[in-house]
């Protein structure tokens, strides 16, 4: 299917100029969060759990010394006892492996493949069952505010897939120098 063409922006309706710049945005944040994800995955399958209580213990030395009753302070200090290797090898595996697929998700949607769409929202949805059932049983209001994230995405990238448009598509328009230089061949265009 051809994609459907884009309209100059004082023709397009409010809401969808919003929805595209959101898109937009919401893929940017999903690049700073996939490295975020690896940022933090790496480092914790070779973390040992003493290295991360005794940082704690220095993080929360000096508050503990003025407050000794201080809340945060000690919960921080409790919870670093608990962990385990097995939970930051857990914790390392299901950042990276998160990283991966979005980085997967992320590389089709700018290199203009359409066939993505659908695998990248099943991936999404996927993880976003997965965080919201690790919610339910430890709340976490990082995770929960990743999940919204997510979610946004999804919707978005459906909106994208309906109107059979790419990632470059919505970018040409909206900034047609950076996407003139764009380094990509897109996928599902024959040469």
């Amino acid at each position: 299917m051809k994609s459907t063409l884009l309209v100059p922006t004082e023709i397009r309706s409010r809401e969808d100029r919003v929805l595209d710049y959101s898109f937009l945005v919401g893929i940017g944040l999903k690049i700073l969060n996939i490295i975020g994800d690896i940022l933090i995955g790496i480092p914790l399958l070779f973390i040992q759990p003493g290295q991360i209580a005794d940082f704690i213990h220095w993080l929360t030395a000096s508050e503990l010394l003025e407050n000794p009753h201080d809340n945060i302070a000690n919960f921080l200090v409790s919870t670093s006892s608990h962990v385990t290797h097995g939970s930051l090898l857990y914790l390392g595996i299901y950042f990276l492996l998160h990283g991966v697929v979005k980085i997967g998700i992320v590389t089709a949607l700018i290199r203009g493949s359409r066939n993505v769409y659908p695998w990248a929202i099943g991936a999404l949805i996927a993880l976003l069952i997965y965080q919201i059932i690790s919610i339910i049983l430890h709340f976490s209001l990082t995770l929960t505010i990743l999940s919204a994230l997510d979610l946004v995405i999804i919707v978005l990238t459906l909106r994208e897939w309906r109107h059979h448009r790419t990632l470059q598509d919505v970018l040409m328009f909206y900034a047609p120098r950076m996407a003139s230089r764009w380094p990509f061949r897109p996928l599902d265009k024959k040469a």
